[in-house]
């Protein structure tokens, strides 16, 4: 089974996806996000930018990057980091192709793009073995309400009654 791992030893600064996730270009995942060969192109030219800021992760729209918050890196549990990296390299790849990725038509777990991106955040999870619950707790961010965590897990399959969440 794939080993997550994340360097927990950085400071402020732009790095490469590798030097923070040395593991990921094992990852069936990735594969699954970058099918047609641009995953090497984004292991070598997509950067993390680690942040003092109060922060999970979001792409950076301007360069294309992932920006991280120093002390999530440092503190978060490593498979819940491994399925961010994972959520927001589908938003590179979205940005990549020219895709709106905070189309204001749509509420935050309506937009398409985030449902992309969760979804292939949920099946890892799934394959990594974590509970339905586990899942549900994951899905659930704090500028979302709770009808809205309960639309995202319904969309993305995930039973959400158990989740500690709320």
């Amino acid at each position: 089974m794939f080993d997550v791992r994340v360097n927990r030893r950085l400071r402020p600064g732009k790095y490469a996806l590798l030097d923070v996730f040395p593991s990921l270009d094992e990852s069936e995942a990735l594969r699954s996000i970058f099918t047609d060969g641009a995953r090497e192109e984004t292991l070598r030219r997509c950067r993390i930018d680690v942040v003092r800021e109060d922060a999970y992760m979001y792409v950076d729209a301007e360069a294309g990057n992932v920006v991280a918050g120093l002390e999530y890196l440092r503190h978060g549990e490593e498979r819940i980091l491994y399925l961010d990296i994972l959520h927001e390299l589908v938003h590179i790849r979205q940005w990549r192709d020219g895709k709106e990725l905070w189309d204001r038509r749509y509420a935050y777990v309506d937009r398409p793009t985030e449902i992309e991106a969760y979804g292939v955040a949920v099946r890892e999870a799934r394959r990594l073995g974590m509970t339905e619950r586990d899942i549900a707790d994951y899905l659930r961010v704090e500028w979302t309400s709770r009808a809205d965590h309960e639309r995202l897990c319904r969309r993305l399959g995930v039973n959400s009654p158990e989740s500690r969440a709320h």
